[in-house]
């Protein structure tokens, strides 16, 4: 999953660039690059290999540039080195792009034909010479990225800068995340609001098939048939989390140590615990007693997340529960009986299968609820019901916080669920809500014991293989052991 940044900037851009490039290292990368305007021309610095390859290149040619863009690639098509790193560019535009194009062999065939001569293998590279094919017949590189992106097919997000235009970044939506970030003067580009954190709170998102024209004074917005059309600003909290490891050696250890901590903040979210209740934040705009069914969808370690659930939906609610894995659940095409409580799991709410099922359920008449752990993500606004996880970024890649979180707000739900529809009774509620209370002390007494999972660690670290077993709700933890190993 690639990172995108542009930034029209008052000062020399390339220094922010990288700066918010390292707040998407958690997406995963194998090279990087970034281009500015060094007096209308474009120039581009790129780099093999972790970030700091570039900046070592940047310091020993840097780049003055106001406006630019720049790229973390992780390698789809095209080996990962230099050559194949973003951004692509010809003498008329350069691009950076997070997705896949379908097509790119067909358009590549055809541009060819046209003289055009390409030196990667890669799918974008493809389109900055399909922008630079519109531009021959047309001034407007904004009339030009208007031809190119309908003959596109596949998922993506990009940023184009383009030759000789210092006020001008133009970036596109079509299946994978894209934000504006506003600010005095000066207009962002960015993967998410994370990246943009830095710079400013205010951000916009782009709705699928979107595509937004960027100045220094503003955006204006273009829905996928070209119309121009209002997108809400909003205001965000990214800046309250700090992306850095702190004392520990690696994310993924510093957000094991955040649990007690997340987990404690989510339950306070959805417990009255004088009460001894579940106090959800949010009224459920169905009958809870006709309810017949509850469908699950999501992938990795959410769809385990899910898996866990369907045992506490069944259990205390009386529900009868389908899970399916995401990316197999959208080309199903189940049929699903009307008003049916569809939950869908995802971390970042940008989960593409994932987003693909929820459109599905809603187009069988699903009520939606999705747990999220970004409010603002396309899942989210996309949903009727929003169960937010507090987990804070979670930028390991192994998911840990996020994960127990969700499963402290699918069994809220499930208790909920459960007194909703008279099955559950107030005592036995009282008792669940108090061990869940528990909860975040027990993990923090688990991590008290780390010394001695080290060492069982080191003594298992030359095993050739491992077999992980459970029942009931330890079958799901199992599987996620074993994903995690």
């Amino acid at each position: 999953m690639c990172g995108i940044v542009g930034i029209l900037g008052v000062e020399p851009v390339a220094a922010d660039i990288v700066e918010a490039l390292r707040r998407l290292e958690y997406r995963g990368y194998d090279s990087a690059g970034v281009a500015t305007l060094e007096n209308g021309h474009l120039t581009r610095r790129r780099a093999e290999g972790k970030l700091r390859n570039l900046g070592d290149r940047l310091a020993r040619e840097p780049l003055e540039g106001l406006s630019g863009i720049g790229h973390t690639r992780w390698a789809t098509h095209g080996r990962p080195n230099e050559t194949n790193a973003h951004p692509h560019a010809n003498d008329r535009v350069a691009v950076v792009h997070n997705g896949i194009i379908e097509n790119f062999r067909e358009l590549r065939d055809a541009l060819r034909a046209k003289g055009h001569r390409f030196e990667t293998e890669t799918d974008t590279e493809v389109i900055a010479h399909l922008v630079a094919e519109e531009m021959k017949g047309r001034n407007s590189a904004v009339e030009a990225v208007a031809a190119a992106l309908p003959q596109l097919r596949g998922a993506f997000a990009l940023a184009f800068l383009f030759e000789g235009e210092n006020d001008l970044l133009i970036g596109a939506r079509r299946g994978s995340p894209l934000a504006v970030g506003w600010g005095e003067g000066q207009m962002y580009l960015g993967s998410d609001a994370l990246a943009l954190a830095p710079f400013t709170q205010d951000i916009t998102y782009l709705d699928e098939g979107d595509w937004v024209v960027l100045r220094r004074k503003g955006a204006e917005f273009h829905d996928a048939s070209g119309a121009i059309v209002e997108r809400p600003r909003i205001r965000t909290q990214a800046s309250a989390f700090l992306v850095d490891k702190g004392e520990h050696r690696h994310f993924m250890a510093k957000e094991i140590h955040e649990q007690p901590e997340v987990v404690g903040r989510t339950l306070a979210h959805y417990l009255d615990m004088s009460g001894g209740k579940v106090a959800l934040p949010f009224e459920l705009p169905f009958d809870a007693k006709a309810l017949n069914r509850v469908t699950l969808t999501a992938c990795g370690t959410a769809y385990y997340a899910g898996l866990i659930a369907r045992y506490w939906f069944e259990r205390f609610a009386r529900l009868p529960v389908d899970i399916d894995v995401a990316s197999e659940f959208r080309y199903r095409e189940a049929p699903m009986q009307g008003d049916g409580l569809a939950i869908v799991i995802s971390q970042s709410g940008e989960t593409a299968d994932t987003l693909a099922s929820l459109r599905y359920a809603k187009s069988q008449s699903q009520h939606i609820l999705s747990v999220v752990n970004v409010p603002t993500s396309t899942i989210a606004r996309e949903s009727e019901l929003v169960a937010p996880t507090l987990a804070g970024p979670e930028i390991g890649v192994a998911s840990t916080k996020a994960f127990t979180c969700q499963l402290s707000v699918l069994a809220c739900l499930a208790i909920a669920l459960g007194r909703a529809r008279g099955v559950l009774s107030a005592d036995d509620e009282a008792r669940l809500v108090g061990e869940l209370i528990a909860v975040p002390g027990l993990i923090a007494d688990a991590l008290k014991q780390e010394g001695e999972i080290e060492k069982i660690a080191h003594s298992l670290a030359h095993a050739k293989s491992a077999l992980y077993l459970g029942r009931g709700g330890s079958f799901p933890l199992a599987l996620e052991g074993a994903l995690k190993l």
